[in-house]
This record gives structure tokens, C-alpha cells and sequence, in this order.
């Protein structure tokens, strides 16, 4: 299976479509400010979310948290991936002992978490401690996406252990993917609004990004215990 592409020609484009999913936090976030803040990439795969809040949202402040420096090299050699300037700073870190750092608590309105080793089995880092830390890296009204992928059984697992760390209530899930990818969104304290308030930042999405937020809409579904 392909975990990483890049459309040579449109290199901003984001072109796998669990990819694209990912970028659903998109919809948690007010349309004045769905670009603001501080994205957070943990796992940065062929960096298509990372371009893309860095060169077409160009959010203020892009971090990305990488531990195999054969990654990083790759993605600067042939996935475009822009050097560090004053807005993007990619770390070849441990994600797990990055969002454990008590200097990250509170920085990032959005998180991005893709963490998958080669085998790409089931999440590297999974676990209640890892979760709540991340919930503390977000800042109040953050919002964070999670790729989950595998058996139907590690994911409720994983959703599980979203949900004990951020609430119930602040936890859904888009529809899986053809491949099995399901991503889930969870937010630290965000009041979701109304139908028409949604489909209006859906379709502002759509029109400014190119992405198919309101086929998004249809696809999720809040949190349920098992």
C-alpha cells in the first residue's frame, strides 16, 4: 500500500485521501480563524499535512516532530518539503517524548498525529499517557486529528483511550476509507455549532483549499462507547 504521495507538478496538493481527512480539524475551527495558530505534526510521512499548513494555509507558526532522519531526508530531497524559516521548524525528536516536554503544554491550537512504522500494523504511540499528553500540548479550543488504522478491534481501542483523555463529548470519527483508514477528531473544550454554521465553514473550506469538507460532513459521527 502507498503511505506517502506527492503530485510532482502540484506539490501543495494533498493527494492521498485519508490525507486529506486528516485536515477535517479544519472544520472544528471558526473560518476567520482556521488558519491561525500553531499546527503540530507528529509523524511527518511524505509531509503533505506540514506543506500544506505551512504553504497554503501558511499558518503562522508549523512544527513537525519526525524521529527516522531518513524520513526527513527524504521528504527534502523528493517531497518538497521547504526548509526551516521563521514560520516551520521540523524536529527529528521522539513524538512520545515531545508531547511528554512540560515546556509544550499549551502551544498548539491544532495536532496532526500520523505515527506508523513501516509494517504500519497499528499506531506506534497508543496509549492513555500518550493521549492526555497530547490533550495538554493542545491549548484550550485546540483541535486534533489522529490516523487510525488496522483491525476493527484496535480501533475501538484507540478511540477508546481518545475519548478517556479529551471526553466523550469532544471525540468523533469520519467514515473509514476504502484502505481502512479512519481518522478521529478530538478537541480540548470546543463548543461545535450549529448545521448551517458547519456547512458554512464547509463550504468556505472548499472554495478557498480544495478540499471536500462538505462530503466530510456527511461522513462523521460522534464518538460512541463500544
Amino acid at each position: 500500500w502507498v503511505q506517502g504521495a506527492m503530485l510532482i507538478r502540484e506539490p501543495r496538493v494533498i493527494v492521498l485521501e485519508y490525507v486529506q481527512r486528516m485536515m477535517a480539524w479544519m472544520l472544528w475551527r471558526s473560518s476567520s480563524e482556521v488558519a491561525s495558530g500553531h499546527a503540530v505534526q507528529l509523524g511527518l510521512g511524505a509531509a503533505s499535512i506540514t506543506r500544506f499548513c505551512h504553504s497554503v494555509l501558511r499558518m503562522p507558526r508549523v512544527t513537525a516532530v519526525e524521529l527516522n532522519r531518513a524520513v526527513i531526508a527524504a521528504c527534502y530531497h523528493g517531497f518538497k518539503l521547504p526548509a526551516d524559516d521563521e514560520r516551520l521548524s521540523v524536529l527529528e525528536a521522539d513524538a512520545g517524548d515531545w508531547v511528554a516536554d512540560a515546556a509544550h503544554r499549551g502551544i498548539a491550537q491544532v495536532l496532526n498525529v500520523d505515527l506508523y512504522d513501516h509494517d504500519a500494523a497499528a499506531p506506534v504511540l497508543d496509549s492513555d499517557a500518550f493521549y492526555a499528553q497530547c490533550r495538554d500540548v493542545l491549548a484550550p479550543g485546540g483541535v486534533m486529528s489522529v490516523n487510525l488504522f488496522g483491525r476493527a478491534s484496535s480501533f475501538a481501542a484507540s478511540a477508546a483511550r481518545i475519548a478517556a483523555a479529551f471526553g466523550r463529548d469532544q471525540v468523533w470519527s469520519l467514515q473509514p476509507t476504502r484502505e481502512g483508514n479512519t481518522v478521529v477528531i478530538a478537541t480540548r473544550g470546543v463548543v461545535v455549532p450549529g448545521r448551517e454554521e458547519l456547512l458554512a465553514r464547509a463550504a468556505v473550506v472548499e472554495r478557498e483549499y480544495g478540499l471536500p469538507t462538505r462530503k466530510w460532513l456527511k461522513m462523521v459521527r460522534p464518538y460512541k462507547t463500544p
